[in-house]
């Protein structure tokens, strides 16, 4: 009212504009407050999120990185079973395991992607309610759209990555601290509580995590007014039990005293140990990395960050991109719990586009084809739909008018995402090694199989967590050496295949399969031949060049006898 009082020759404007603000305030009051009729709708939503994820996890059958497998699965594998390899990592006391026991413990019944989808619709909820809490209703919703639609998540959320459980309690964690939240917005009771406890958890799944919270700790502690309570006896104790609790559970597993996230800071942080497998320069998060993952995202969220207002969230995002752009190793995964948060400013810029062009239309606009938002949808995700959500303004309720309109709404764009994406995912990243290794599961089953040999670049397969048989293995060793000049084996095999493979069949105990890359097969060749090794089968890997020379296929040999 103060703004009318005080501009009246901008009357018509402002008005307007106010009543765009009251709009999203009412719907942030209305969702923060215990409105029956929203309380019941976040089940469905959820309810929606989990079929989508498990569609996502059922589409997407690739092998994106060896950590889902080898860090993950493979140790899980160990825990459940009492066979499975641990890798260097587990021996130097790098890892936690906290992660691969949260899946040891469905994996008796082998579904631990069933579990990550489970984890992944609970990140894709609080990206709506936090959506909601922030900015209004309409936003919640493309955001969410935004956050379904988005091609890395579609990828790599299935993925049973530490990266992908980090993402899961960042975004939870961060829905319940105060200080990114507008003084109005209510808050549960105990809100910042919750917000450490979590964190904590993110912190113990993946040390690295403290990035993130670093930079929240510290904008809480600059906005709340009892600083040495929040420090003293909130932090520390919260903290301390989480962490106490892991190095118990470390202490049980490892059978000693082990420092995990100190160990992990060590190697990654201090020493540059990650540099061993490659090193990009400052700026790929920036001008690589992060715009890849956002892809045809970016210009929406720029748009939504500076249409927004918002700065906590967008100098979260560049915080996390700048301190991980210190280091030499650099992966699209390591920042991936802050994808999502720049998709919520994807979603504010979608649902104000769809506001304007409603408000050029009349009194019956919300069911008005919106031309502009449409080609937008198209642009972002390759689908498009008309009269959906996209026909609501920011701040607008469901009413039987608008539903009426929107039968089919967002689940038909995300099924059409979906169909898209599904040659991309099935056969274009990778598909070849999970192929091979479940066809071996099948033969061990019926007693076809006695031995693996894997002549590829380390850790390229699954390994006992897909295999599921005590049976022997061997694969080529790429343990980071303390002497710089030192190659592993896998460096060894590549510059010389088949000199490498004939030194090692002077001592092996001869297998009763070989998986090789077509890329190393023709050097190979020879030597199969003469160790009476003949094909059995070909599985198709990928269509384009990842990071080596380009792994058409895998190819799968067999020993026929003398």
């Amino acid at each position: 009212m103060k703004r009318r009082k005080n501009f009246e020759t901008h009357h018509s404007s402002v008005e307007e504009e106010e009543e765009d603000d009251d709009d999203d305030d009412d719907d942030d009051e209305k969702f923060t407050s215990k409105n029956p009729d929203l309380q019941r709708s976040l089940p469905k939503i959820f309810i929606f999120c989990l079929i989508a994820r498990i569609i996502n996890s059922l589409l997407v059958q690739t092998y994106f990185n060896p950590d889902e497998h080898w860090q993950a699965l493979e140790i899980a594998h160990r825990i459940s079973f009492g066979y499975g390899h641990l890798t260097w990592e587990w021996e130097k006391g790098i890892r936690s395991y906290l992660h691969p026991l949260i899946f040891a413990a469905l994996y008796k019944i082998r579904s631990p992607r069933l579990l990550q989808s489970i984890f992944a619709s609970f990140c894709d909820l609080y990206v709506y309610k936090f959506s909601r809490v922030l900015f209004g209703g309409s936003v919640a919703e493309w955001a969410l759209f935004a956050q379904l639609s988005n091609w890395f998540l579609f990828y790599c959320m299935p993925h049973t990555f530490s990266n992908s459980l980090e993402t899961v309690l960042t975004i939870v964690s961060l829905y319940y601290w105060p200080c990114l939240r507008g003084t109005a917005t209510a808050l549960p009771s105990g809100s910042r509580k919750y917000a450490l406890a979590i964190a904590a958890i993110a912190c113990a799944v993946r040390p690295t995590s403290a990035v993130t919270w670093i930079y929240v700790g510290c904008l809480e502690l600059y906005t709340t007014r009892s600083k040495l309570k929040f420090l003293l006896l909130e932090v520390v104790p919260i903290g301390g039990i989480v962490l106490g609790l892991t190095f118990l559970l470390d202490y049980q597993f490892y059978g000693s005293w082990v420092i995990v996230p100190l160990n992990f800071l060590k190697f990654n942080f201090f020493s540059s140990g990650g540099d061993y497998y490659g090193t990009h320069a400052w700026h790929w998060y920036f001008t690589q990395g992060f715009t890849v993952m956002l892809f045809t995202y970016i210009p929406f969220t720029i748009a939504g960050i500076v249409e927004s207002k918002e700065r906590k969230l967008p100098g979260l995002v560049l915080w996390v991109l700048g301190i991980y752009s210190l280091l030499g190793h650099k992966e699209f995964r390591f920042v991936l719990p802050v994808l999502p948060v720049a998709l919520m400013f994807s979603g504010y810029s979608l649902a104000k586009l769809g506001r304007a062009e409603i408000s050029k239309g009349d009194s019956n606009s919300h069911i008005r084809r919106a031309p502009k938002l449409e080609l937008a949808v198209c642009y972002g995700d390759g689908a498009s739909t008309s009269g959906t959500v996209a026909s609501r303004p920011i701040g607008a309720e469901d009413n039987e008018e608008t539903r009426a309109h929107d039968p089919s709404g967002m689940s038909m764009v995300l099924s059409l995402r979906m169909v898209l994406l599904l040659p991309a995912n099935l056969r274009s990243l990778q598909r070849g090694t999970e192929d091979v290794m479940n066809y071996l599961a099948e033969e061990a089953m019926k007693n076809n199989v006695e031995g693996i040999l894997f002549l590829t670049p380390c850790h390229a397969t699954p390994y006992y967590s897909t295999l599921h048989r005590n049976l022997p293995m061997r694969f080529l060793d790429c343990t980071p050496s303390d002497e710089k000049g030192i190659l592993d084996e896998s460096e060894q095999f590549l510059g010389d295949p088949a000199g490498f493979a004939t030194k090692l069949a002077q001592t092996w105990n001869r297998p009763s399969h070989i998986v090789v890359f077509d890329a190393e097969e023709k050097p190979l060749k020879e030597f199969l031949v003469s160790h009476n090794f003949k094909e059995i089968r070909r599985f198709f890997h990928s269509h384009f060049k990842v990071d080596r020379e380009l792994q058409a296929s895998v190819v799968l040999y067999g020993f026929h006898g003398y």
